[in-house]
């Protein structure tokens, strides 16, 4: 871990006035964002960061949480989701990732719950021993207002060529006809050189704009747009978001329906969809008191891409905090195939490239375990004179090389069209 933990932490949440987009005043230097249609919260500054590997990453983070927890020192006076203690987080996929997994607790907080526009600081009780006005809340906010982020200039992306791809979508597939496997996620790369001035600021917030209905993130250089709730946990309560299958959305009305009808019964995409919908059932089951899971899969709309969906829901079990559910979940079928084991292993065979935090749980949680999870998807990872954007797509039997390689061109779409 490479801060120590602190012996405790004061957290103090006040509500403020502010009546424009959150998004619009994230701070330049190392932005913090959680964001779905109105709704979430921008860090500013961080009060401490603590950074985890290996296959004891989601149990080291949770342990380390669990004690900050216990001696932390709260006032909210809004107590809505996501108000008071907090911590936001991103995880690596594999547990051999050279990409280290960080768990950050940020200084300041401006989110927005159910209207509500609140204010949270938290320091070391060491620090200063002032108490939070609305009055200093207020100016730190006017301070980010007067520093919006403005256009950066477009980025130029380079990607491995189609016949890299679709040579080892073909191993894959020969890989599933021996029965190695039933289903494998592949995935590739595409990258941009980014100079020191760059601002990820405004990328951020065309994304936010353009994909209200999935999570937008930032968090320790990993942002994206991702469609796929892994978990969202509040008071106990638990709902989740299967997503696989995928296809293009049509150039008019009715080939945009048309090409929903076909998603919703073409055999590839269903399999793929049971795969990955009935591994996250079983990992939830010894978790859970109540769980449930519609009977069939719907079509749901984005603005670039048709998926299949299955939602679940349920109450969690005493004790089991969503970071619990994050780890007994990671990785699913979706993002890494069925038996997911041997997918994990043939991932780092075929793909040839370390994942970092592509496909991983990246979200927040509160002290009382709550909290709001997705996976990485939709996404890039800036590594200071680079950044390296991902997309990937379910190989099973019946799969065609050349529209896997079309597939992860629709996903590439929402980050490169916010960077370039």
């Amino acid at each position: 871990m490479s801060s120590p933990t602190p012996t405790s932490l004061v957290v103090e949440t006040l509500p403020v006035e502010y009546s424009d987009s959150i998004v619009e005043i994230l701070p330049q230097d190392s932005p913090l964002l959680w964001w779905k249609r109105g709704e979430g919260f921008i860090g500013i500054e961080e009060c401490a960061r603590y950074t985890f590997s290996g296959p004891s990453r989601f149990t080291d983070a949770s342990a380390l949480w669990a004690d900050i927890v216990s001696t932390a020192v709260v006032t909210d006076s809004v107590n809505l989701r996501g108000t008071g203690l907090i911590s936001i987080s991103t995880f690596a996929f594999s547990d051999d990732s050279a990409l280290h997994s960080t768990l950050i607790i940020p200084h300041y907080i401006v989110g927005r719950t159910d209207g509500v526009t609140w204010f949270t600081r938290i320091r070391l009780v060491q620090d200063s021993d002032d108490n939070l006005t609305t009055e200093m809340a207020q100016q730190i906010i006017s301070g980010l207002v007067a520093r919006k982020a403005t256009e950066s200039s477009p980025l130029s992306f380079t990607s491995h060529d189609q016949d890299l791809f679709t040579g080892k979508v073909e191993k894959a597939l020969s890989r599933i006809a021996a029965g190695d496997v039933e289903k494998i996620v592949l995935s590739r790369t595409q990258r941009a050189p980014v100079s020191p001035r760059f601002d990820l600021r405004s990328a951020l917030r065309h994304l936010a704009e353009s994909y209200p209905d999935c999570w937008t993130f930032s968090v320790d250089g990993f942002f994206g747009s991702s469609p796929e709730t892994l978990i969202n946990v509040t008071g106990g309560h638990f709902t989740a978001k299967v997503l696989a299958g995928t296809a293009p959305r049509g150039t008019d009305s009715a080939t945009d329906i048309q090409m929903a009808s076909d998603l919703a019964s073409s055999s590839k995409d269903l399999d793929e969809h049971g795969f990955a919908s009935r591994s996250v059932y079983k990992a939830l089951d010894p978790l859970v008191s109540q769980l449930s899971m519609s009977d069939d899969p719907y079509t749901l709309k984005l603005p670039n891409v048709w998926h299949l969906a299955s939602d679940i829901a349920g109450e969690l079990s005493p004790e089991v905090s969503s970071l619990d559910i994050v780890k007994a979940l990671h990785p699913t079928a979706a993002v890494a195939g069925t038996p997911t084991a041997q997918a994990v292993l043939l991932i780092s065979e075929i793909e040839g490239f370390d994942r970092g935090r592509y496909a991983g749980p990246v979200g927040w949680m509160g002290a009382n375990g709550d909290g709001q999870w997705a996976i990485g998807l939709r996404c890039a990872q800036l590594f200071g004179d680079r950044i390296e954007a991902y997309a990937g797509g379910g190989i099973v039997s019946d799969s065609i090389p050349e529209k896997e390689y079309v597939e992860t061109e629709m996903k590439f779409r929402p980050v490169l069209e916010a960077l370039s």
